[in-house]
């Protein structure tokens, strides 16, 4: 089998194909957000479900089934139509609208997320911030970028905390429980901002924060594209043994504790 660094498909000119169904997606789910009724419904696990999520989901999985050549698909809003990675141990990743709480609040913090997962391993990723209008994506050893407003590629890169310096920390929310209270309390000094949805792990990657732990539950398709961002960024996504968090098993479903590093690490 390959190892990661040696591509049986072209990331390259796959990645703008993955980053106009990304926009596509978000189109759809604007048009929900502008409505008055966003049809909100509860799964078994009592998280919410919109109309949006099920509109993003169709125009994703629709444009992905056109690329070549054909990947199976995870997909948060139809898990159980999942039939396993390919013999390359290749699939996509996808949450339509990660941030539904966030949504449902108005206040625009919600993403459409697409990975492509190779060994394991998040290749490729696509986060769109639909009401921000800003993208960031990545692709390895491509590098990782941010476009505002459909605009130019900007590069990006993960920040170096500056010793004497509060560390700036993002935090979930809607989930900030006391044990991530705790790790940020032994950083030191530090600065905590409060955002939903993975846009946390982006901002991260473009170097205007430092941290981003999460100790508690998050799902594979939560992370997956943020992390190739992240990756390809500088940055580094690990569990707090400090294993790099793995997708080569997508039968479970969530993701263990993790912390995001830019370009420092706490001592």
């Amino acid at each position: 089998m390959p190892s990661h660094a040696e591509h049986p498909l072209a990331l390259e000119p796959l990645l703008p194909l993955v980053e106009r169904i990304a926009h596509e997606a978000g189109s759809a789910i604007l048009q929900v957000y502008g409505e008055d009724d966003f049809g909100v419904e509860h799964k078994a696990d009592e998280s919410p479900l919109t109309r949006a999520d099920l509109a993003a989901n169709a125009v994703i999985v629709a444009g992905l089934k056109g690329l070549q050549p054909r990947l199976p698909i995870l997909t948060e809003e139809a898990v159980e139509d999942f039939t396993g990675p390919d013999t390359e141990g290749r699939y996509w990743l996808v949450d339509p609208l990660d941030g539904t709480k966030e949504f449902i609040k108005r206040n625009g913090e919600f993403t459409v997320n697409i990975a492509l997962i190779e060994q394991g391993r998040p290749v490729l990723g696509v986060v769109h911030a639909p009401v921000l209008d800003q993208t960031w994506l990545a692709a390895e050893d491509q590098g990782a970028f941010r476009v505002d407003n459909g605009g130019e590629r900007q590069s990006i890169h993960v920040s170096t905390h500056q010793p004497g310096k509060p560390w700036k920390v993002y935090g979930s929310r809607s989930h900030l429980g006391p044990h991530t209270l705790a790790w940020m309390e032994a950083l030191g000094a530090y600065e905590l901002i409060r955002m939903g949805s993975s846009i946390k792990l982006c901002l991260v990657a473009e170097g205007a924060g430092h941290l981003y732990p999460r100790l508690g539950p998050t799902c594979l398709w939560d992370t997956a594209a943020a992390h190739a961002v992240i990756n390809a960024a500088g940055g580094q996504l690990l569990t707090p043994e400090g294993k790099e968090l793995s997708y080569a098993n997508p039968a479970a479903t969530l993701n263990p504790h993790f912390i995001v590093y830019g370009g420092s690490k706490p001592e």
